[in-house]
Order: structure tokens, then sequence, then C-alpha cells
């Protein structure tokens, strides 16, 4: 498989579908596939008209979202986070649930492309009727999500499904931004891999809900339960951020299929007990403002940088920075003053 550059998503342009906001809503109400990737490609977009049209369609939908249960899985590279999502997705549908996964592939800071190939790697998931896979670039979003990955949660609800999964690029200081955006936080990690302890950054490891140690088969077993009893005594020493729930440690094997029912049971009772705490609706609500602090940043920077003469002096400052005429710190306090932005001093 070659990498390719990530056509952006304005490419595909959704005025030539012919279709209204009000009825890409209705198809997406209906799960219709078509209006549901419309209704994605649309959010995705950068053109400043395509952007209006997002907003009326997510305010078109916003009544028929926040049913789903939305579970965050991330971990370190090799864990297995496809193979887990793929057999677990499996499993759910079987139980008759519905299942959007919302996979981000990092994104090439020289060339801009991304693989994509999440749909290749759970191949049996995405033959499934009552599955939606839906691979996206990063870009440079360094959340290890995209920047439409709130929105593309909302419309994965509004179309009918009630679990949404959203696997994150991997592990890494910033990528604690997934966390802030789903109900319950899994961080899949691996037994025999040294230490395992410094395979996940602290600051992941206080955010975990669930920790699952994948690969407890075959030889694995006793390195694994050993890697899970290591976790539990981490936890315990770094304690909760959420006086109201555990986090829980245990071990499975995605290959074998075995652990995942455990890791089910545990995510529900993760939900609920956070819900009869009334923390659930909190988090919730604190995501939305989030959400809003986030789209009015990008909105921001995106109208700062759309001016032409503000473009053409931010440039300029860039270059200042590089050759080192200036320093990072003037460089962005000139900025700040072309937006009229006061010194805090």
């Amino acid at each position: 498989m070659t990498a390719t550059a990530s056509s952006s998503p304005d490419t595909v342009v959704q005025q030539r579908s012919g279709k209204t906001v009000e009825e890409i809503a209705a198809g997406v109400r209906k799960g219709n596939r078509v209006a549901l990737g419309r209704a994605i490609t649309l959010i995705e977009s950068t053109r400043p008209q395509d952007q209006v049209r997002a907003r009326e369609l997510l305010k078109n939908l916003m009544p028929d979202t926040g049913k789903a249960i939305r579970i965050g899985i991330s971990g370190v590279p090799g864990a297995g986070k496809s193979t887990l999502i793929d057999q677990f997705g499996l499993n759910l549908i079987e139980a008759g649930h519905k299942v959007a996964v919302l996979a981000v592939d990092p994104t090439s800071s020289r060339t801009g492309g991304s693989i994509l190939g999440d749909k290749t790697r759970m191949g049996r998931l995405a033959s499934e009727s009552d599955a939606f896979i839906r691979p996206s670039p990063a870009g440079s979003s360094l959340g290890g999500v995209t920047k439409t990955t709130r929105e593309t949660i909302a419309i994965a609800e509004a179309a009918g499904f009630d679990v949404v999964l959203v696997e994150t690029v991997g592990v890494g200081q910033s990528e604690t931004a997934v966390s802030n955006m789903v109900d319950v936080f899994v961080v899949v990690a691996i037994p025999g891999a040294g230490d395992e302890l410094q395979g996940i950054k602290r600051g992941l490891l206080e955010l975990a809900d669930i920790i699952a140690v994948n690969k407890a088969d075959s030889d694995n077993v006793e390195r694994a339960n050993r890697a899970a009893t290591e976790y539990r005594a981490a936890l315990h020493i770094l304690a909760s951020g959420n006086t109201t729930w555990q986090p829980a440690v245990l071990t499975m094997s995605a290959r074998d299929n075995t652990g995942l029912d455990t890791l089910w049971e545990k995510i529900g009772e993760c939900r609920r007990t956070l819900e009869e705490a009334g923390v659930l609706d909190e988090r919730r609500a604190e995501q939305a403002a989030t959400w809003m602090r986030e789209i009015f940043e990008q909105r921001l920077l995106a109208a700062f940088k759309g001016g032409r003469r503000a473009a053409r002096e931010c440039e300029d400052i860039e270059d200042q920075v590089r050759r080192g005429t200036i320093s990072a710190a003037e460089g962005a306090d000139a900025l700040a003053k072309l937006v009229g932005l006061e010194d805090p001093q």
C-alpha cells in the first residue's frame, strides 16, 4: 500500500450533489451512508461557504445527538488497536449494536499525505452493514484526532449509531485531546515491552478510565498479568483524577477474542457509575464548552490569516524568526500587535 496525498474534502464539492442541508440531514437520520459521507465531507471542508452549510447541518441534527456511548481508544504503536476495534466491533454488532469507528491516520508533515488504511486493517468490520468506518487524516491537528472529530461524532450519533469508537493516532504528549470528547477513555497496552510503565505517558495514564493489556495470548499470558499488576500499582500511586471511578485494569487478546466481553462490561460499568453520580453530564457539558472554544480559536486564526495584509506581515515575521533576527517570543508579540492585543505586562 502506498501513501497518497490526502485530498482536501473541499475538492469533493458538496454542492455537486444538488442536495440541500435539510435533505442531507434527512438522509443522515435514515442512516443513509451516502448522506452520512456527504455530511462528514461537508464539515471537513475548509471552504467558507461549506463551513456555513456545515453549521446549519449540525444545528439541524443536534436534537438527534448525544445518545451514543462514546469510547476513546488510544495506545502505544503496535498495541493492536485496530485488531481490537475490528473484533470488538463485530462482538457489539452481534449483540445488536450499531458501531461507528472514527479512525485517524497521521499526516506527513512533508508531503501532507496519509495512508488511511484503517478499512483494510478492519476488513471484517468494514463489511458489516451495521458498521461505519471513517478514516480521516489528522492534518495539522496535534491532539491525536482531527479538527472535526467532535462534529463527526455528532453526525454518527444522528445517523443512529449507538456506539462510537474514536481511535487516535497513537500515544504522544498532546494526544489527551480525545479524552475531552468521549465518555470512557480506554488505553491499550502490551506486555513484554521492557518496562511497561515507560510505554505510556504519565498524563495519559492519569486520564485512562480503563487500561486494557492486549496480546495476552500464547506465551504472553504471564507477562500480560505481570504488566496488569504494574499498571494497577501505578494507578494506585498516581490516584485517579476522577474520584467517582477507580480506573480498571484488565488483560485480553483481541486476536483470540478473549477478555473483550469483560472490556465491554467495564465500559458499561464506568459509564453507569459516572451517569449515576452526575459526572457524565458534567463531563459532556464541559466538553461542549471546550468544543466552543476550539471552534472560536480555529475561526480566529483563520480570520487572521485570511487577510492579505496580515498574511504578508505574518510571513515576514516568520521569516525573521527563521533567520534569527528576532526571537520566537518577539515574533509572537509582533503577531499579537497585528490584531491589537496589548502586552499582558
